[in-house]
């Protein structure tokens, strides 16, 4: 598994908005402009085994199967 980049301002749908509203006015000249305004704020690497990983991504899925209809109104 490669490493995980987690950057300064974590509201990246926002700032997605905001950056494409900038370009389209003209606030930026261009991507690479917005791209100099990223920075990374820490970098996580994955250090559970495979098989370990496997194993706990299975359990995730069966307790989310058991929740189905968790919610329901009788």
């Amino acid at each position: 598994m490669p490493p995980v980049n987690r950057p300064q301002c974590v509201e990246t749908t926002a700032m997605g908005a905001a950056y494409l509203a900038g370009l389209a006015v003209g606030y930026w000249a261009n991507k690479e402009e917005v791209i100099k305004n990223w920075a990374i704020d820490r970098t996580f690497t994955p250090e559970i085994c495979g098989e370990k990983r496997d194993e706990m991504i299975s359990g995730w899925n069966k307790a989310v199967k058991c929740s189905y209809g968790w919610a329901k109104e009788d």
